[in-house]
């Protein structure tokens, strides 16, 4: 068949390449000039189904609130004009009881094992440069009281088969001996020995490279789509700036800019874009860098290394499609991981950068094909962890377009009739 991918994204090259193996003609379409130059492009770079939580959570009511007078908190609500952001919100707010947070966290830490096993077989089959790491991930907690309640929160992970253990401060040094300096900066951490990390950027480029030499896929970049074509209960085409791309399948993978096309395909999408911010700092042979990535707890700062950069990433911010920032934005991130690696990198040349995540209010992808036409699929909605998500949420919808039963159940992320 001949597929068409909307969005040259992480999952939308993942799914391409799903797409390829199994046989079809496929051609993905994005309206940048390459592939991950979007939300994937300076992400986080965790691999972590340690860190699966979802954030609609008791707790996040009262984040959100003292965010209106504290701009240091993880989740930061910018009062807008924009109606969505209060329909979406009030749908998040819902997602915020114990029993629906333990639900959406067991269904998403699901997900993420089923991913990350895909991702490392795609990365085996493909040998694609990433700057991967696999000593798994430490998640270090400031306050002893903290510590304990992170602890009492791994249950809702451990329970569906993944190992993460309490670590004292002495071992997690052992672990990453950058952190050594800081020892009286944390009370302990948490060690998900399998979680990893790389640049999700270099994965996707090298990925759709490698899908156009080696399995025949068409990128077709600086394409904007207009409009879809339509007959019956089938899409034919997608008109864009460049002209008329005929399909027999189409998979939508647009992330934040998805909800404009909902109406037309007949689903409803509940994604919203909520801002992050990354910084990503040079490494010298001086520097002392962290060894495996992580996340400061307390701040919900992540770090990670990529060969000889480092990057830190912070905030979601509840602010629309706003991309701008300022250095000042960057403060309380960059602060926090001074603290924990005082010689990391080299702290005076900051690249900053903003992006969008495709959040739902329930932190689960969307997938599945629409009511009205019977040949769009989607693959959407990925928000903070499209990375870790990804090539198990491609594996997902390979499988759909062939009509197959997939291989992973996606309970509670299929798409929903208009």
């Amino acid at each position: 068949m001949r597929v068409i991918v909307l969005g040259a994204g992480v999952v939308g090259v993942t799914t391409a390449y799903e797409l390829a193996r199994d046989g079809h003609e496929v051609t993905v379409i994005d309206r940048l000039d390459l592939a991950a130059s979007e939300t994937s492009y300076a992400n986080a770079g965790l691999i972590a189904p340690g860190h699966s939580y979802t954030w609609s959570s008791p707790k996040a009511p009262k984040i959100l609130l003292r965010s209106l007078l504290d701009r240091s908190q993880a989740l930061v609500f910018r009062p807008s004009l924009d109606l969505r952001l209060y329909l979406w919100s009030l749908q998040f707010l819902r997602n915020c009881t114990a029993e629906r947070a333990s639900t959406n966290t067991k269904r998403k830490v699901g997900l993420c094992r089923y991913s990350q096993d895909r991702l490392l077989q795609i990365a085996e089959e493909t040998r694609v440069d990433y700057d991967g790491l696999s000593g798994g991930l430490l998640y270090l907690y400031r306050k002893p009281e903290s510590f304990e309640r992170g602890t009492r929160n791994t249950r809702v992970l451990t329970e569906e088969g993944l190992e993460l253990r309490a670590i004292s401060v002495d071992e997690a040094v052992r672990i990453d001996p950058s952190l050594s300096s800081a020892r009286d900066k944390f009370a302990g951490a948490i060690y998900c020995p399998t979680d990893g990390s790389g640049d999700a950027r270099m994965f996707t480029r090298n990925l759709a490279e490698y899908c156009a030499t080696q399995l025949g896929v068409t990128f077709l970049y600086d394409t904007e789509i207009r409009d879809l074509e339509t007959s019956g209960d089938r899409i034919t085409a997608a008109l864009t700036n460049k002209g008329r791309i005929a399909g027999d399948e189409f998979v939508v993978c647009l992330g934040v800019f998805a909800p404009r096309f909902a109406r037309k395909l007949g689903v409803s999408l509940p994604i919203y874009p909520i801002k992050g911010y990354s910084v990503t700092m040079p490494i010298g042979d001086k520097h002392q860098a962290p060894t495996v990535g992580g996340v400061d707890e307390d701040n919900l700062v992540a770090y990670v290394r990529f060969g000889n950069r480092m990057r830190v990433t912070a905030t979601a911010e509840f602010a629309g499609f706003s991309k701008t920032h300022k250095p000042q934005d960057f403060t309380h991130m960059l602060r926090a991981v001074r603290e924990l690696f005082p010689q990391g990198a080299d702290f005076g040349q900051p690249d900053y950068w903003a992006g969008l995540r495709p959040m739902t209010p329930d932190g689960l992808p969307i997938f599945g094909r629409g009511k009205r036409f019977a040949n769009a699929v989607m693959n959407l909605g990925h928000g903070h962890m499209g990375w870790t998500m990804s090539a198990g949420s491609a594996r997902i919808v390979a499988d759909m377009v062939k009509r197959a039963e997939p291989a992973f159940n996606p309970e509670g992320m299929l798409v929903k009739a208009a």
